[in-house]
C-alpha cells in the first residue's frame, strides 16, 4: 500500500512539526509551556481532520470506524483546549477539569471504532473481542495497581469522583489498547500498517495517561512537561494511520479466516503475568503459590480450549472451502486467493493469471451415462488438472463442469501452463469402461503490470471467463487469451449447436451413441480417403488431387464430412482425424510414386492444428519416412473457421513453408476474415469456395468480384484453385478469369484410391507453379 503524494507530504509535514515542538518543550525555550498546550491541541485536531478525509474515502463499516475516531479525538480535542485556557489564560488548571468531559470521550469512543473495524473472520463476535480487551486491561490494571497506581488511590480516596476519574483513564486506555493489539493480530495482512500505526499511537497515550495520573499523585506534574510529547506523536502517528487507510478496500467477510496463534494466547499473557505479579506483591506462602498454580492452570485450559476449538474451526473451514466431489478449491477458496494474489503483487511485483475451463458437452454425458458417470469424469479432470500445474497453483471447481486454474508465478508462464492442459485431453477419460475423448474451452486472462482497480481480481475473473466463451463460440481447440475485444457471453447465446447435424443437435443417447461409434471408427482406422482430381485450366493436365475424408457407417451408409465433422470439432477428435488422413493420404501418394506416376496431393487440416508448434516437424518426418518429397503435399486450412492464435500460426505455416510444404487457404469467400488472411498468412495458394463460384455464369457482379479475387491473387503471386466447378460455362468463364486450377463434377467427382491409379496411367500430371512470393 503506497501513500499518496498528497498523504506523504502531510505525513511528513506532522513530523517535522512534532520534532520542532519536541525540541522546543525539551529544551525549556521561552513559551515552551504554551506552545506544548497550543501543539496538544493542534495535533489532537490535525488527527480530526485525517480522521474526517478518512471517513469520507472510505465505504461501509470502514465510515464507520473513522467517524468514531473523529469524535473520539474530537472529544480529546475540546480537553485539550479547555486545559490549555484553563493554563495559559486563567492559570487555574487542576485535576480533574471541565476539559476531562471531552477526554473520557477519547477511550470510549475509540474502543467503539476499534471493534467496528472489518477483521474478514467469519464467525468472531465482537462481543468476545470486547471481553478479551476487558481481560486483558484490567490484568494489566492489576499489576500497574500493585507497582503504581495505588499511590494514586491513596492521593484522592477521600474523592471518590476524582479517584474514579484518575483510574478510569488508566483502565480505559489499556481497554482500548488490549482491543486495538486483538483487532491488529486478527485483521487482514492488507489492513496490518494503518492498524499497527493506530497501535502505536494508542500505547503513547497510555503512557502519557499513566505517567500524569502517577506524577499527578505525587505531585510532580506541571504543564509543559515531556510527558506531553506522548499525546503529540500519538496524534501524529494516528493521523498517518488515517491519511494511509484512504482508498483501503474492505476484505470480504465471507472470507473463512483462521485465528491466529497469538490471537488465542495474547488475552491470557497479561492475565498470568498481572495475576502472578499481584499475588507475588500481596501474598506469601502457601497461599501464594496455590493461587499461581491456579491461574497458571486457568490460563492453560483456556489456551488449549482455544487451540481445539482452533483445529476443529479449520477441518470444518477446510470442508467448506473444499468440493467435496474433487477436493478441490471452491469458489469462495479460490476468490479468497485471488484476491490475496492480487493484494500481495503492490508490494511484490509478480505475474498473476486466471485460466477459466469449461468442459464442451459435458451435459450430453450427464444427461446420457448418468451423473454417477459425470461425477466420474469431473473428479478425473480434477485429478488431470492438477497434474498440470504446479504446487502453488491453484485449481478450482466453481461448479458443474466449470474450473478454473490460479497461475502466480514471479515470471509469467501462464500461456504454457494453459497449452499444456489443453494437451491433457488429448488422452480419453475412460468412465464405466468407456472411453470418452471430452475437449475443453479455456480462457486466459493475466493481470496487467500497471492495473491497481482490481485488488480482488473480479474484471481479471470476468475476463478469463470472457476469454471462455469466446473458445466456445469459435469451436476451436488451443487456449483463448482475452484482448479488450471479446464481451462476456453465455452458453445459450454462443451458438455452440450450430452447423451440427440433427443427430448431434438432438443431445441425448443417440448423440452419444453417434459419437462413441465415430470415436471406434476412428480408432479402428475405419475412416477413408476419396480424392478429387484438380486440372489446369489452361491445358486441362492434371494438377493434383485433393484428400477428402468419408466415414463408411453400418447402418447409415457412406456419411461425408458435412455429416461428422461437427462432432469431431466439439468433441476434440480434431488431432486424431487428421493424423488418419494425413497418413491415408501419404500412404496412397507414396504408392502411386512407387508405381512411376507421382501426383501432388492436398490434405484439409483444422484451423486449430496450426496452434501446434510440433507440426511441421511431424508432417517432415512423416515425407520422409515414405520417401516423398516436400512439394508433393499441400496442407489447406479452412478459411470460415477463425484461426486461435494468428501470430502462432504464421509461425507453423512458415515452418512448412521453410521445409517445402505448400499451404493454401480453402474455401475462400466463406468467412468475413478473408482479406485480412491474405494479408497476414503465409501461403501458396487460394482455393475459392463453391458458393463463391456457383452464381458467376448468372449474375455478372459475382463474376466480377472472382475476376477482381483472382487478380488480386496473381499481383500476389498466389495460385486460384475454383472449386464446384459443374459445367463447362463455368470452366470457361474462369479460363477468361486466368483463373489456374479448377476442380469438381465437371471434371471428376471424387474417387477411391484404385480408381485413381486407373487414372494416373493416362493422364499428364503437371504441379502447380511455386509461389512467386514468400512470406516472411
Amino acid at each position: 500500500m503506497r501513500a499518496r503524494p498528497r498523504a506523504a507530504s502531510a505525513i511528513a509535514a506532522s513530523a517535522f512539526a512534532a520534532v520542532i515542538l519536541a525540541v522546543w518543550v525539551l529544551g525549556g525555550l521561552p513559551g515552551a509551556v504554551v506552545a506544548d498546550n497550543i501543539g496538544v491541541a493542534v495535533f489532537a485536531g490535525y488527527a480530526v481532520v485525517c480522521a474526517m478525509l478518512a471517513a469520507r474515502a472510505a465505504t461501509g463499516r470502514f465510515r464507520t470506524v473513522w467517524v468514531c475516531f473523529a469524535i473520539a479525538f474530537g472529544g480529546w480535542t475540546a480537553g485539550a483546549v479547555v486545559w490549555g485556557y484553563l493554563d495559559s489564560v486563567l492559570d487555574s488548571a487542576t485535576f480533574p477539569s471541565p476539559g476531562d468531559f471531552g477526554y473520557i470521550l477519547f477511550p470510549i469512543f475509540g474502543c467503539v471504532a476499534l471493534v467496528q473495524w472489518p477483521i474478514g473472520a467469519v464467525g468472531q463476535s465482537r462481543l468476545r473481542l470486547v471481553l478479551d480487551g476487558l481481560i486483558f486491561a484490567l490484568s494489566l490494571f492489576l499489576m500497574s495497581w500493585v507497582l503504581v497506581l495505588r499511590s494514586v488511590y491513596e492521593t484522592y480516596r477521600e474523592d471518590r469522583f476524582t479517584v474514579g476519574l484518575a483510574l478510569a483513564y488508566p483502565v480505559a486506555d489499556l481497554m482500548i489498547l488490549a482491543v486495538a493489539g486483538l483487532v491488529l493480530v486478527r485483521a487482514h495482512t492488507r489492513q496490518r500498517r494503518p492498524l499497527a500505526l493506530i497501535t502505536m499511537a494508542l500505547v503513547l497515550f497510555t503512557l502519557s495517561d499513566s505517567a500524569f495520573a502517577w506524577l499527578t499523585a505525587r505531585g510532580d506534574y506541571s504543564p509543559g512537561h515531556p510527558i506531553d510529547l506522548g499525546w503529540v506523536c500519538g496524534s501524529a502517528l494516528f493521523g498517518a494511520a488515517a491519511l494511509l487507510s484512504r482508498g483501503l478496500p474492505v476484505t470480504p467477510e465471507s472470507t473463512t479466516q483462521m485465528p491466529t496463534s497469538m490471537s488465542l494466547w495474547l488475552p491470557f499473557v497479561p492475565l498470568l503475568l498481572g495475576g502472578t505479579v499481584a499475588t507475588v506483591v500481596v501474598l506469601d506462602g502457601v497461599l501464594r503459590v496455590t493461587v499461581i498454580v491456579v491461574i497458571v492452570a486457568i490460563c492453560l485450559r483456556q489456551f488449549l480450549a482455544s487451540w481445539e476449538n482452533r483445529r476443529l474451526l479449520r477441518v470444518v473451514a477446510d470442508q467448506a472451502l473444499r468440493c467435496p466431489l474433487t477436493g478441490l478449491a471452491n469458489l469462495a477458496l479460490f476468490n479468497d486467493r485471488l484476491a490475496h494474489a492480487m493484494q500481495v503483487r503492490e508490494r511484490d511485483p509478480r505475474a498473476v493469471a486466471v485460466l477459466s475451463l469449461d468442459l464442451n458437452d459435458f451435459k450430453v454425458v450427464n444427461d446420457s451415462l448418468g451423473h454417477a458417470a459425470g461425477n466420474q469424469l469431473l473428479t478425473q479432470v480434477g485429478d488431470r488438472l492438477v497434474r498440470c500445474v504446479r504446487p502453488g497453483d491453484t485449481v478450482a471447481r466453481l461448479g458443474g463442469d466449470e474450473f478454473a486454474v490460479l497461475i502466480e508465478d514471479p515470471v509469467d508462464r501462464s500461456l504454457e501452463i494453459a497449452h499444456r492442459i489443453v494437451e491433457s485431453f488429448d488422452s480419453p477419460f475412460v468412465v464405466d469402461g468407456q472411453r470418452l475423448l471430452m475437449r475443453p474451452s479455456v480462457g486466459l486472462a493475466a493481470a496487467a503490470p500497471d492495473d491497481e482497480s482490481d485488488p480482488f481480481g473480479e474484471q481479471l475473473f470476468k475476463r478469463a471467463d470472457a476469454a471462455m466463451y469466446a473458445a466456445k463460440r469459435s469451436r476451436a481447440d488451443g487456449v483463448h487469451v482475452f484482448t479488450p475485444e471479446m464481451t462476456l457471453a453465455y452458453p445459450e447465446q454462443s451458438g455452440l449447436l450450430q452447423g451440427a447435424g440433427p443427430d448431434v443437435k438432438g443431445g441425448g443417447v443417440a448423440a452419444v451413441q453417434l459419437l462413441g461409434e465415430l470415436r471406434q471408427a476412428i480408432d479402428r482406422l475405419e475412416l477413408t480417403v476419396v480424392y478429387q482430381p484438380k486440372y489446369h485450366l489452361a491445358t486441362s493436365e492434371l494438377a493434383g488431387l485433393e484428400a477428402l475424408v468419408r466415414w463408411p457407417h453400418s447402418s447409415r451408409g457412406v456419411l461425408s464430412p458435412d455429416d461428422f465433422l461437427p462432432l469431431v470439432r466439439r468433441h476434440g477428435l480434431m488431432g486424431a482425424v487428421t493424423d488418419l488422413v494425413l497418413d491415408k493420404a501419404l500412404d496412397d501418394a507414396a504408392e502411386w510414386s512407387a508405381r512411376g506416376t507421382p501426383v501432388p496431393i492436398a490434405v484439409n487440416l483444422f484451423a486449430a492444428t496450426m496452434a501446434d508448434t510440433r507440426l511441421p516437424d511431424r508432417i517432415v518426418s512423416a515425407l520422409e519416412a515414405r520417401g516423398l518429397p516436400p512439394q508433393c503435399l499441400t496442407i489447406e486450412i479452412t478459411e470460415d473457421v477463425i484461426l486461435p492464435d494468428i501470430k502462432r500460426s504464421c509461425a507453423v505455416l512458415s515452418a512448412l513453408r521453410t521445409h517445402g510444404v505448400r499451404v493454401a487457404i480453402d474455401d475462400f469467400g466463406s468467412g468475413y476474415s478473408a482479406l485480412s488472411y491474405l494479408r497476414e498468412l503465409p501461403i501458396d495458394e487460394v482455393k475459392l469456395d463453391r458458393r463463391f463460384i456457383g452464381p458467376i455464369i448468372w449474375d455478372p457482379r459475382a463474376g466480377e468480384v472472382v475476376r477482381a479475387v483472382v487478380g488480386l491473387a496473381q499481383t500476389l503471386g498466389l495460385t486460384t484453385v475454383a472449386e464446384g466447378v459443374e459445367n463447362a460455362e463455368t470452366a470457361a468463364r474462369l479460363r477468361a478469369y486466368n483463373c489456374d486450377v479448377a476442380q469438381g463434377f465437371h471434371y471428376s467427382p471424387p474417387l477411391s484410391p484404385p480408381a485413381i491409379a486407373t487414372l494416373l496411367r493416362g493422364e499428364t500430371i503437371r504441379p502447380p507453379a511455386p509461389a512467386a512470393v514468400r512470406w516472411n
